[in-house]
């Protein structure tokens, strides 16, 4: 129906510029069609002039609504893969090459040293050089703004009012599922940011051949729905991308560096990584760790022996956060249920071993 109206539209205008060229454009052809006819002149000149500009716009105007259309389908498509950041601080850019092309060519277009056509030409080119300025130095410009409105912001206790944190989940954290669970306890302010590349991995995981890459993923994607319908919690859907950035794990710390957030991941390499480039971390697996009971040695504890150690004689125990017992001489009692006392407690990079002797062993000496 749009289109109609469109094509109408078009009629109307290709008309009315018909009857504005009677004179100019239809005049002389009408001439020469009434010397060829071997008559003095064609009546009508006008109304003939506003049927065929009618006509000959309707006819282009089909063609030319589609190109428009292909060509506004485009821009929109490049505008939705450009960054919010990239584009807000291209167009500050683009706002500061204006005012300084204005500034600086006004004098010589008030002198008549400048054409127009040149003048809008050095406008164009300042309008784009701000503009790829703006986008190319977007983190040195956010960091300059966000440090001073966090001066104006601060109060008497120096800390920003009203400021909420970004926390950036990575693809691990989210397949992992215990960010729900963390969530739900109300540990994580600000609002929690889930980049769209981050998405299209877990989806990429969810498509896998591979039965348990694919149970992953679904996972990952089955938390997200938790978090987002059945949490009171904050969560904004990052749509834009690094094209230039290849890696998930650089594009994350890439984004934590322009909304100077945090990253919430259990992966150790990606750990690393952000503590090179000075981006804070918050690691699941540390939190899990600073959160397991604390054991000491000489406490008794209930366990269940459940297999061999890997030294003679001894059996293998856990905790219900999974913290592993070694219990020397628990060989002889798997599959039962009994205490033990700590004897010591070892903490790793893989987290905490505690090693035990059975109570009745004790007893008995």
């Amino acid at each position: 129906m749009m289109k109609k109206w469109f094509q109408l539209l078009f009629a109307v205008i290709g008309g009315a510029l018909g009857v504005r060229w009677t004179d100019t454009v239809g005049k002389p052809c009408f001439e020469f069609i009434a010397s060829v006819l071997g008559r003095e002149e064609i009546q009508g000149q006008a109304l003939w002039m506003l049927g065929a500009g009618a006509l000959l716009f309707y006819s282009i105007s089909s063609w030319a609504l589609t190109y428009l259309l292909k060509v506004v389908q485009r821009g929109e498509e490049r505008i939705a893969n450009v960054p919010v950041t990239d584009l807000l601080a291209g167009s500050i850019g683009m706002v500061v090459g204006l005012l300084f092309s204005s500034v600086l060519l006004h004098p010589f277009s008030q002198a008549g040293v400048f054409s127009p056509l040149l003048h809008m030409l050095l406008i164009a080119a300042f309008s784009y050089a701000g503009y790829r300025l703006g986008a190319v130095k977007q983190e040195e410009l956010f960091t300059v703004l966000d440090a001073r409105r966090s001066d104006r912001g601060k109060g008497a206790s120096g800390e920003p009012k009203g400021f909420e944190e970004h926390k950036i989940l990575d693809t691990s954290v989210i397949i992992d599922g215990r960010i729900a669970d963390i969530c739900k306890t109300g540990f994580i302010e600000g609002t929690l940011v889930i980049p769209e590349f981050v998405l299209e991995e877990l989806q990429h995981i969810a498509d896998s051949s591979d039965l348990l890459k694919r149970n992953r993923g679904r996972r990952g994607l089955d938390i997200l729905n938790k978090i987002q319908k059945e949490l009171d919690v904050k969560v904004l859907i990052y749509e834009g991308d690094f094209e230039e950035i290849s890696e998930v794990d650089s594009k994350l710390v890439r984004l934590a560096k322009a909304l100077q957030g945090k990253v919430i991941t259990n992966d150790f390499n990606l750990n690393k990584v952000c503590e090179l480039q000075g981006v804070s971390v918050l690691n699941i697996n540390d939190l899990a760790n600073a959160v397991k009971p604390v054991v000491l040695p000489g406490e008794e504890i209930l366990v269940q022996v459940i297999k061999d150690g890997k030294e003679h004689g001894q059996g293998v125990a856990y905790l219900d956060d999974g913290t592993m017992i070694v219990v020397e001489g628990g060989r002889d009692f798997i599959g039962m249920t009994l205490d033990v006392l700590v004897t010591s407690v070892l903490q790793t990079s893989a987290g905490r071993m505690i090693f035990a002797k059975p109570k009745l062993l004790e007893k008995a000496l």
